[in-house]
């Protein structure tokens, strides 16, 4: 190790005045920037409303916890244009691009059936 790096703080402030005043003018500055934060987020805070009473937060409805409904959706076509003069403006088309379907059964995976696209098996033979 260098003896230098065992320079006493006193001996090194001794030795560079205007190198001690800047960093206790330094410290200051960091020290009043950081009341001022705090002071400004505890101004903030009391503007905001405050949070609500334990009586006040949301309950279960009645009738019990809300369930995940589960349903098939199959694709609303498109509707065509006429012929190629007319175009096809946003209301023209249905709001959502799906409706359920009329059969509620699950679709399964059956045996041979490819897995997914482009799993390379020979998909139904």
């Amino acid at each position: 190790m260098n003896a230098i790096a065992y320079v006493i703080p006193h001996q090194a402030a001794a030795a560079n005045p205007a190198g001690l005043v800047a960093v206790l003018i330094g410290g200051l500055l960091v020290a009043g920037a950081l009341v001022w934060a705090v002071r400004l987020g505890i101004k903030v805070r009391s503007r905001e409303s405050r949070p609500p009473a334990p009586k006040e937060q949301p309950t279960r409805p009645g009738t019990g916890p809300v369930r995940e409904t589960r349903e098939m959706r199959e694709g609303n076509e498109v509707p065509r244009a006429g012929d190629e003069t007319e175009r096809l403006t946003p209301h023209d088309l249905q709001p959502s691009g799906s409706k359920p379907s009329d059969d509620q059964k699950r679709r399964r995976w059956n045996q041979g059936s490819s897995g997914s696209f482009g799993s390379g098996g020979p998909g139904k033979t």
